[in-house]
């Protein structure tokens, strides 16, 4: 059975591209035309394996559909389609919940290359095994402890929500406290080396962790490095 793919795209000629493309390598492809069909879709059809979405839709545009879709816990792999020059988008659209992103005009190699991507990293994850009974792993530094095998992390006693690739981050630097970690080590462990984003990818998502660890800066800190990367900084008072 072919992989199913919602294309949320107003622009007929843009949306007509990516279906033939998709197509052509076996995926089966739906095409909305406005943001408020494609999130009644989304939400109410499912099975989607991963949702292509222009931002600058006509009605709900696409940070509206974006933060609704997430809003509904709907945790299908999101690719934003976004204007050449446009890194505010890119940024907004990450911290709201995207997994990707490509700027128009795009080739056929890019598209295939980030659906095919975002694909894999979405079925790693849905892969990943529970903790065993009893025994499971747990990363403890002061008031932070961390748990790999279930993606929960808890700190002074209070859980913090994560998304996937937020806890991946968190945990590479907290296998190395007080380690520089460069931008290229945390590309290349968390999206992978196949991965065709920029390093601004990382900058966002450590923003948004600190923002979420800031129940106490004294004990729990990501330091940046400048011009090279960062570091996990963590109190044991």
């Amino acid at each position: 059975m072919s992989d199913k793919v919602l294309i949320i795209e107003d622009e007929p000629t843009l949306a007509r591209l990516v279906t033939y493309n998709l197509a052509q390598e076996g995926y089966e492809t739906e095409v909305v035309g406005n943001g408020a069909e494609g999130l009644h879709r989304a939400v109410k059809d499912g099975g989607y394996a991963v949702i292509f979405l222009d931002l600058m839709l006509p009605g709900m545009n696409g940070f509206e559909v974006l933060q609704k879709l997430r809003g509904h816990g709907v945790k299908t792999p999101v690719i934003i389609l976004t204007a050449r020059n446009a890194e505010e988008e890119v940024v907004q659209g990450l911290r709201l919940g995207a997994d990707d992103y490509i700027t128009k005009p795009f080739g056929v190699a890019e598209l295939l290359a980030r659906t095919s991507a975002v694909l894999r990293r979405s079925r790693n994850e849905e892969g990943k095994p529970a903790a065993p009974a009893g025994g499971e792993k747990v990363i403890a530094l002061g008031d932070l402890q961390i748990y790999p095998d279930k993606y929960e992390v808890c700190l002074h006693g209070e859980w913090i929500t994560l998304r996937p690739k937020e806890f991946e981050v968190l945990l590479y630097l907290a296998e190395r406290p007080g380690i520089v970690v460069t931008r290229d080590d945390l590309m290349n462990v968390v999206w992978g080396f196949d991965y065709v984003g920029g390093q601004r990818t990382v900058d966002v998502h450590v923003s948004s962790l600190r923002k979420k660890l800031e129940m106490n800066q004294q004990t729990v800190q990501i330091e940046s490095i400048r011009g090279v990367g960062y570091k996990l900084i963590v109190s044991r008072k």
